[in-house]
């Protein structure tokens, strides 16, 4: 039992951010907004839903890193991949060119009981726990999947390299099931979305510099 308490103050003190957003009465947590600049002049505002109950890890990076309040996020960062007919890819705050970016739990991050589970399994020493451990740390999960357009979706370089990247897509993208973390959608602001996309090309690389200039919470007499 000591072993098991040992692994729970672990977890709980090396894997969790800053205190997550509070739900309103009605127990939702709030909305996410994008200020969207293109070279430097005001384009509009996209907000957006996510999806806590689905994908509650997932969503809370995104929210936090919107909100900066671990230090760092989107604030400032641009999208450095548009492709019409298919997505818009940003949340590189490090590197700018996505190569880099890091999440709220770590550079990279995986399901929480999962985490859990694998940190439990290497403090008891169980058989073969380093291989559990790499099996465990796993993206969160596929349960949503890119059916229409304005969904915002995890950017990865492979099966569990989840960081601050992701992608709005303009299109239904069903190719992209099972290997990409659905974890929210567009409310407002789709035509921004779309004029985004015109600055794109088939290479991915913009023809104007579009920013991230503020992000946060949706206030609720705001929505």
């Amino acid at each position: 039992m000591a072993a098991v308490a040992r692994a729970l103050r672990t977890f709980s003190s090396s894997s969790v951010a800053a205190a997550p957003a509070t739900a309103n009465a009605a127990g939702k947590l709030p909305n996410v907004f994008f200020d969207i600049h293109v070279n430097s002049k005001p384009l509009g505002r996209i907000e957006f839903r996510l999806f806590d109950s689905d994908v509650p890890r997932t969503a809370r990076n995104f929210r936090e890193l919107a909100t900066g309040q671990n230090g760092f996020g989107y604030k400032g960062s641009g999208f450095h991949r548009i492709i019409p007919q298919f997505m818009l890819q940003g949340g590189d705050f490090t590197r700018h060119n996505g190569t880099g970016g890091k999440s709220i739990y770590g550079e990279k991050f995986a399901g929480a009981s999962l985490t859990f589970l694998a940190a439990l399994n290497l403090q008891l020493h169980l058989p073969g726990t380093q291989a559990n451990a790499v099996r465990l740390s796993t993206d969160e999960n596929f349960n949503c999947r890119h059916t229409h357009a304005g969904l915002l979706s995890m950017a990865n370089a492979g099966r569990n390299t989840n960081g601050s990247q992701f992608f709005i897509t303009t299109v239904p993208t069903p190719w992209l099931d099972g290997k990409h973390v659905v974890f929210g959608e567009v409310t407002k602001g789709m035509e921004f979305v779309k004029k985004v996309e015109a600055l794109g090309s088939g290479s991915g690389t913009p023809s104007a510099k579009v920013v991230i200039a503020d992000s946060g919470i949706v206030e609720e007499d705001e929505e």
